[in-house]
């Protein structure tokens, strides 16, 4: 899909996130990289294959009041 140099990391690198947006629906909360990559605003992914990459979402500790 990449058309301009140098070329976006393919979907299997492990960098492919710093592959170009080449769409962006943030009302819908999606975003296509130019290597076919969906990224979804709660961080997962759809790749150019079908296969789905969940969200990786950090864990936070929860602060209680004393």
């Amino acid at each position: 899909m990449c058309s301009h140099q140098p070329s976006c990391p393919t979907a299997d690198s492990p960098d492919h996130h710093a592959a170009v947006i080449v769409s962006a629906h943030p009302e819908q909360g999606w975003s296509l990289l130019c290597n076919g990559t969906i990224v979804f605003d709660d961080t997962g992914e759809l790749l150019p294959d079908g296969r789905v990459v969940s969200p990786h979402r950090t864990v936070g500790v929860l602060a209680v009041a004393a």
